[in-house]
């Protein structure tokens, strides 16, 4: 293996691929009910769990890889002569981007000899994971970390999110959207849809009366240019309308292939039950 690959859990790829594929993961961290919770390992807590607390009425609020532990695992593979190529969650979500640059500079000051490469995904949940899995076919087929970074760097741009957010209260909570927004559009169910835009801040891609015809809309917006065969499509609880998607869009002949893939808990915390998402890469810029 000429390199190493890391992420992050917000990522929300299966354990199973991260683990055929060799790519590490740093786990931001949960609070609710006054506990908290890591996302990745043994231990870990889960999406349908954290769904079942919020149900329940638990508000979580979700915090950052420090530089800490950016800083110990850099320094390990620093040590051990391995060049790395960590794929991160957005910048304008997070600070676990500048987390992770600030403890590079650290170890880089101790071994300056070592490759510590650090992308800006400007991306989310399985858009970063599909960003992830790229860099790993790279590397798979053989291709270098500055090829495999290469590649993360010119598809993140055109790299295009859809959020069909079926509670807006916990927007709302997250001050995403005002409350007014929240309220009016619970009692006239109005369903937004919500996207990363070009400088990675989320913004209103169109509204729709009703989930049928938002749900509707979400899929023509995801298609609307793609220049990539394979579509992700990623839930919170409700598996069986990400099926229904899927199979909606498998009717375009440009998708080859579609993956279902739950919300993580971490992105689930703040969208909540019922929310599906959709990942296609465009030919042209978001």
């Amino acid at each position: 293996m000429s390199f190493q690959i890391l992420t992050d859990s917000t990522a929300d790829l299966p354990e199973q691929w991260l683990a055929d594929n060799a790519v590490q993961v740093l786990g931001l961290t949960v609070q609710v009910d006054g506990m908290h919770f890591e996302t990745v390992g043994a231990e870990r807590l889960t999406s349908p769990v954290l769904l079942e607390k919020m149900a329940a009425g638990s508000q979580p609020t979700t915090s950052q890889i420090n530089v800490g532990q950016f800083e110990e695992v850099f320094r390990n593979h620093a040590q051990n002569g391995e060049a790395l190529l960590y794929i991160a969650f957005s910048s304008v979500l997070s600070g676990t981007y500048q987390s992770a640059v600030m403890a590079r500079d650290i170890v880089i000051e101790e071994f300056p000899e070592a490759i510590i490469e650090i992308v800006d995904t400007l991306a989310a949940s399985a858009g970063e994971g599909y960003l992830v899995m790229e860099a790993a076919e790279v590397r798979a087929a053989g291709g270098s970390l500055s090829e495999a970074k290469a590649r993360v760097e010119n598809l993140a741009p055109r790299l295009k999110t859809h959020f069909l957010v079926d509670d807006l209260n916990h927007l709302m909570r997250g001050g995403r959207i005002s409350k007014a927004s929240a309220v009016i559009g619970g009692v006239i169910n109005i369903k937004p849809i919500i996207s990363i835009q070009s400088d990675g801040s989320l913004g209103t891609a169109a509204k729709a009366r009703g989930k049928k015809k938002a749900i509707a809309e979400f899929v023509r917006l995801g298609l609307n240019d793609l220049a990539e065969s394979t579509v992700i499509v990623a839930y919170a609880d409700d598996q069986e309308a990400a099926k229904a998607i899927k199979n909606e869009i498998l009717k375009d002949p440009r998708v080859k292939q579609v993956l279902l893939f739950p919300l993580g808990p971490i992105i689930a915390a703040h969208v909540g039950s019922g929310t599906l998402a959709l990942f296609t890469i465009g030919n042209k810029a978001r």
